[in-house]
């Protein structure tokens, strides 16, 4: 008998940013599991049930009012020029009395300026969040409470997501699809969306301040390199070697475009590419960690304890139940 769908509610706030409210849709609405079942029930809710207006010029009809909330698993709240909230920092009674409705284990999810919303109903307060670069400062003179970082691409704080902007939503709903159900789920529906299942590296590069120097690829040919190559030791004399700089330069380039240090970048690929082997291969903890860089199982049963909380079967485990070798059935049509 197949599970009850987990439900999704968008709560879309005039005037919402039509792309970023399309996106649980696409990515959650079309995952299945491997007998073809869908995993998630995604519904946009409005405060008016006539239509909300779209910041690109046209209107989406909701699929319900507020009452959507009172039974969601999951809300959502897309990017929005909505005033309240993105000019003063609160929500007007009509929004603050949707919040009450959700229940109180819900996720709470935004991308973009949602993160604007999710400040002024107070749940992002002591949280990191993320949201677009371009009204960072502006989300800080607002909620100084929260911890921002606008140099990632998402974040997850104590069960409250946010992203960046606009395509990071992608990314974030990949993120929760891989974390429910496995990379296996959410690969295949990367793939038949067209889109890569994890994007490395943060916002920091897409924010115009950064520009190459000159007309190289500055560090991304040595990237691209390093994950071909995440079994080798690689040093930062390695790779500024490859990328043909000093370490000095490569060190500065390589943050100015991913927001991160070399080491912090490798340690992340090198962890991403051990899970990956746990959930979708049959490998020893021993080959798993030689195979990604960590080079011994004690040093994947740390860094995973540290990361996740689990060690690496308990993590394998939990992962294999929903990512069966049968890739299944593939995902429903994203248009």
């Amino acid at each position: 008998m197949p599970r009850t769908p987990h439900r999704v509610v968008v709560l879309a706030l005039a005037p919402v940013v039509g792309f970023d409210a399309t996106i649980p849709g696409l990515v959650l609405g079309t995952a299945e599991d491997a007998a073809g079942h869908p995993l998630y029930d995604v519904r946009i809710c409005g405060l008016d049930p006539a239509g909300i207006p779209v910041t690109a010029g046209y209107t989406i009809v909701p699929q319900g009012g507020p009452e959507l909330l009172d039974d969601a698993d999951t809300v959502i709240v897309p990017g929005t020029r909505y005033p309240t909230a993105r000019g003063e920092g609160r929500l007007d009674d009509a929004v603050a009395a949707a919040f009450q409705r959700i229940p109180a284990g819900a996720r709470l999810v935004s991308i973009c300026t949602g993160a604007f919303v999710l400040a002024a109903a107070g749940r992002l307060d002591g949280r990191r969040a993320t949201t677009h670069w371009a009204y960072a400062d502006r989300f800080r003179e607002l909620f100084p409470l929260v911890q921002l970082d606008e140099n990632l691409l998402f974040v997850e704080d104590d069960g409250v997501w946010s992203s960046a902007g606009l395509a990071a939503g992608v990314d974030l709903c990949l993120q929760i699809l891989r974390t429910d159900h496995g990379s296996e789920v959410a690969n295949r529906v990367a793939r038949f969306c067209v889109v890569p299942p994890w994007r490395e590296g943060g916002q920091s590069q897409f924010i115009d301040r950064q520009v190459p120097e000159d007309g190289s690829d500055g560090t991304a040919p040595t990237r691209t390199w390093a994950l071909a190559h995440l079994d080798q030791e690689l040093d930062l004399a390695t790779l500024s070697a490859h990328a043909r700089m000093s370490v000095r330069t490569f060190t500065r380039r390589f943050k100015a475009e991913t927001g991160l240090a070399p080491g912090t970048w490798l340690l992340r690929q090198r962890m991403h590419h051990a899970r990956h082997l746990l959930e979708a291969t049959e490998l020893p903890i021993d080959e798993v960690a030689r195979a990604s860089g960590l080079g011994t199982a004690a040093s994947l049963r740390h860094h995973l304890r540290g990361e996740l909380g689990v060690p690496p079967l308990a993590y394998r485990k939990t992962f294999r139940l929903t990512t069966a070798n049968d890739p299944g059935p593939a995902a429903a049509p994203c248009s």
